[in-house]
């Protein structure tokens, strides 16, 4: 994949990550994308699969931060750690 693909996936929000991801499913199980042009897609689905996995795995761990005050109500997030 081109570093012009791959950085066109950065910007993408999970909405639109996943949205590209069931497209180039869909036509891979169709069966009529030529070879070249599967492999093409299949890296890229994988690109886009990972993008997915690390914005799930960010909103999961920003979840896990919400505090909670005595009475169990969320008051807020703490700041994530940066990695």
């Amino acid at each position: 994949m081109t570093e012009e693909a791959a950085g066109s996936i950065e910007n993408l929000s999970f909405e639109q990550a996943l949205a590209e991801l069931e497209t180039i499913v869909r036509n891979l199980e169709q069966g009529n994308v030529p070879l070249e042009k599967s492999i093409e897609l299949y890296a890229r689905g994988e690109a886009l699969r990972e993008k997915c996995d690390g914005l799930l795995k960010a909103a999961e761990e920003k979840v896990e931060k919400i505090q909670m005050n005595t009475s169990g109500n969320a008051v807020g997030t703490e700041a994530l750690d940066e990695q």
